[in-house]
């Protein structure tokens, strides 16, 4: 690959992490499942992707967010968490919030349409982009951070591309079975070894990949055990409260997922916005992701108490939240001002670009969507 070379600290953080892996798969025997892999290689204390202190987000990091296109996104759900807001509690949760930029866009549009928000809390893994977070909404004394998500809670939540980063495990399907795709040390850092799958995973795959057993030999694909668990915790949190919690990211239902373009599998790691399938390279200097399976996440939130709202695609979302309408806030006669939202929009919206790749999932408890948020709903096809 033909990529940007790390400076030689971000070299020797790398080549500490790696350190730690071999370590771990030492103790673990020789081999570690990749669920486990992408854990550390994402969250190790110090020298994990998120918990490592390089940016992460925008020009100078490795990707870029919806909220980081345009505080069109960030306005839009303001009006959205006002919604559910009216039906339980004055109360904003997100999980992953980046730079904060979407927290400050929600608490500034909210407080320019008279929308009462007494409460914004911020679950937040990685010390790095927590400090940018505390730094950039120093102005807004209603935030506060928690380390985890609480037991209850009444009010709207927001997690935008936090599934797609929660570890996976990877798994073929060989003429004996599916076998789990487990992580050694080689010559040159990490390489996969097949092993064979426990009852757990089996059971996960059986529950997640619809005639599992009727694709072909060699097929890959990924178990998204944690996001499912998320999805539980999440759920079980909204059943004894009431609210609604939207998850934006790209992925889709179990149907349109495992398909024979598919079959090696949707791992997709960002390094300084290029994108490659390779997990093992540099670790802890690039994100690694998996497109997220809804239908096993809205099965794991149905199964945990909560109520499936909606699935759409971004654009039908946003178009729904009035997105549209916000956009006219911008004079086209002030280009200088107008074309940067307009761009943007056009990145949210278009089928070829975000538009119709990102999806929105929503579940909840005791409230009900307006019912512009539902022209488009494609919960139909989960």
């Amino acid at each position: 690959m033909s990529l940007p070379a790390p400076s030689p600290d971000a070299l020797a953080a790398s080549q500490a992490l790696q350190r730690l892996i071999a370590d771990d798969i030492a103790r673990q025997g020789g081999a570690i499942p990749f669920s486990r892999f992408m854990e550390l290689a994402l969250y190790a204390p110090g020298l994990g992707y998120y918990s490592g202190g390089a940016a992460k987000l925008g020009k100078d990091g490795d990707f870029t967010t919806a909220p980081e296109l345009s505080a069109l996104f960030g306005q839009s759900l303001a009006h959205v968490a006002a919604a559910i807001m009216d039906q339980s509690a004055p109360h904003i949760l997100e999980f992953g919030a980046g730079t904060g930029k979407l927290a400050r866009d929600i608490l500034t549009e909210a407080a320019h349409a008279g929308i009462v928000v007494e409460s914004y809390s911020i679950v937040e893994l990685s010390g790095e982009l927590r400090a940018r977070q505390q730094e950039l909404l120093r102005g807004f004394p209603q935030v506060r951070w928690l380390d985890a998500l609480p037991d209850s809670f009444q009010g709207a939540v927001f997690g935008n591309e936090v599934l797609d980063a929660m570890p996976v495990d990877v798994v073929t399907l060989t003429g004996q079975g599916w076998q789990s795709l487990h992580v050694a040390v080689a010559e040159t850092g990490f390489a996969w070894r097949p092993t064979a799958a426990d009852a757990v995973l089996l059971a996960q795959i059986a529950r997640q990949v619809p005639d599992a057993e009727q694709l072909p030999v060699g097929y890959v694909t990924e178990v998204h055990g944690a996001g499912c668990g998320f999805m539980a915790t999440l759920a079980a949190m909204l059943a004894k409260g009431k609210g609604a919690a939207f998850l934006f990211d790209y992925g889709f239902p179990a149907r349109e997922f495992y398909l024979g373009d598919r079959a090696t599998g949707t791992l997709m790691c960002h390094y300084r916005h290029h994108a490659h399938p390779e997990p093992f390279y540099l670790p802890g200097l690039q994100d690694i992701t998996a497109h997220v399976d809804f239908t096993a996440m809205a099965l794991a939130a149905q199964d945990a108490g909560a109520e499936v709202m909606a699935y759409n695609s971004q654009a039908g979302f946003l178009i729904g939240a009035g997105i549209g309408e916000l956009i006219q806030r911008y004079d086209p006669a002030d280009a200088l001002n107008y074309l940067p939202h307009a761009n943007a929009l056009q990145k949210l919206l278009s089928p070829a670009e975000m538009g119709e790749l990102f999806k929105v999932l929503v579940i909840g408890h005791g409230v009900e969507l307006p019912g512009q948020l539902l022209r488009s709903d494609r919960s139909h096809r989960l």
